[in-house]
């Protein structure tokens, strides 16, 4: 069965498998392979949708379903099955049209299905598409985007985000998750939709024991898998707020094959004596 049957290595996309690249580099892939060849389950856990990181799938061995959209959806990329998805409530349209007259200069990205819609984009908007490989539909009013949404990723400097940030946790604390990915996408999703709960979710379906849970991210989206895991670990050059946490183990930098550092670790964990 190999020494790593019955442990999961669930890792970040962006910024933690890859690098400012944007390529899954050979140590990591390598390393990926020979943890799954000795029993190991790998998959990933990313703020990306099914259509952006479909791209990815020929590219990363995973033997796992993936974790989406920052834990709004849980996909089966093997049996091209969705196994859930979240919604954000139905009252999130006047919400957004509250927070637009409280921050005027906000801009938006609004997911339906396999669609991207944008609300004021800006050259935070067109990098992050572009980084992505999709194209968006430009919206006047978030109710002209077709129901229900996925998430919405706000987009503005890191200052105004911060204040959105508080102003929902302060006025909705029910009803949303409001979670930075990045230094300038700050994400929404329906309240229990994180990348925590939905990993959680798949040790269980995968009879996975949270003992061997291992996970891997480097920025505020992460906290939950990360605080929920036996260990987890950061690349060095994640953000700070994730590296000061007592729970989280440094690793290699996302330049330097951190997923690769992490499974020597591992190895050295799971030695059989």
């Amino acid at each position: 069965m190999g020494k790593f049957h019955g442990v999961f290595l669930v890792s970040d996309f962006d910024d933690t498998l890859i690098g400012s690249d944007h390529r899954l580099s050979e140590e990591n892939k390598a390393a990926i392979l020979s943890f799954i060849a000795q029993g190991g389950r790998f998959t990933i856990a990313t703020g990306r949708s099914h259509l952006t990181f479909l791209p990815q799938v020929p590219i990363v061995p995973i033997n796992a379903p993936v974790v989406l959209s920052n834990g709004a959806a849980l996909y089966d990329f093997q049996s091209d099955h969705l196994l859930f998805q979240s919604s954000l409530p139905p009252r999130v349209v006047e919400d957004l049209r509250q927070i637009i007259r409280q921050f005027p200069d906000i801009g938006f990205e609004l997911y339906h299905g396999e669609k991207m819609y944008a609300f004021q984009p800006n050259q935070i908007t067109e990098n992050h598409a572009r980084k992505v490989g999709i194209s968006y539909t430009l919206c006047k009013d978030p109710d002209e985007v077709p129901k229900p949404f996925v998430k919405a990723i706000f987009q503005q400097r890191h200052t105004m985000l911060k204040e959105v940030q508080a102003y929902i946790r302060t006025h909705w604390p029910d009803h949303y998750e409001i979670i930075f990915s990045n230094h300038h996408l700050l994400e929404l999703t329906a309240r229990g939709s994180t990348k925590g709960e939905q990993v959680r979710r798949l040790a269980r379906l995968l009879n996975i024991d949270l003992q061997h849970l291992y996970c891997v991210g480097d920025n505020q989206n992460d906290l939950p898998m990360l605080r929920l895991a036996k260990i987890g670990f950061c690349p060095s050059d994640a953000a700070q707020e994730v590296k000061c946490q007592p729970f989280v183990q440094i690793a290699a930098s996302s330049d330097d094959h951190c997923i690769a550092d992490v499974i020597s670790r591992l190895e050295q964990l799971y030695e059989v004596t």
